[in-house]
């Protein structure tokens, strides 16, 4: 479900995000401010995950001006995060989704597609990342087989513990297929 512009508190955060920058700049979203806004995630977050700025050199700025801690932290009570724990498959900028084209002048935010966003906790396996990807498991639903296949292609031979990793992805897929049995 795409919207038009994300509801408040948010696009008022956004907007001042949008008049802090100089030209075009682009964010790669995860994390819950996706899966609340594109797929109705109940939790509520607090930040704006990104794992990329594009353009780099605005970096700093957004990171000063609205990220944690910041002015517009203290205003609107929530903030940007750029995330640099976190390991998406290989190839996801190709199936990233514009979350609210034309909502903002330069701002543009594009949201992982939802294997990629479960694939994207992986590595830190923590007990709200699990329940995250349960959740996106019935709300998607997550196909476990594309799950499974963009690991093995786009992730396990980056993994600097693959051994971990595999068991933590059989361990989801068992998870998942143990939730999908409940009535």
């Amino acid at each position: 479900m795409l919207l038009k512009k994300p509801p408040e508190p948010w696009h008022a955060f956004l907007t001042e995000v949008d008049a802090l920058v100089s030209g075009e700049v682009s964010f790669h979203c995860l994390g819950g401010f996706v899966m609340q806004q594109l797929h109705d995630l109940p939790r509520p977050t607090l930040d704006v995950d990104t794992l990329s700025v594009t353009p780099k050199d605005q970096m700093t700025l957004l990171i000063e001006r609205a990220g944690k801690g910041s002015e517009l932290h203290t205003k609107h009570k929530i903030y940007l995060d750029i995330v640099t724990v976190c390991q998406p498959p290989d190839r996801y900028e190709d199936r990233l989704t514009d979350m609210f084209p034309g909502a903002y002048k330069r701002l543009r935010l594009f949201a992982l597609e939802a294997h990629d966003l479960a694939l994207a906790k992986l590595l830190r396996n923590s007990q709200r990342d699990r329940e995250d990807v349960k959740f996106l498991a019935k709300r998607v639903p997550l196909d476990i087989t594309v799950l499974s296949d963009r690991y093995a292609k786009e992730m396990r031979p980056y993994m600097a513990n693959e051994a971990r990793e595999d068991l933590t992805l059989k361990l989801w897929i068992e998870m998942i297929e143990e939730d999908r049995q409940k009535p």
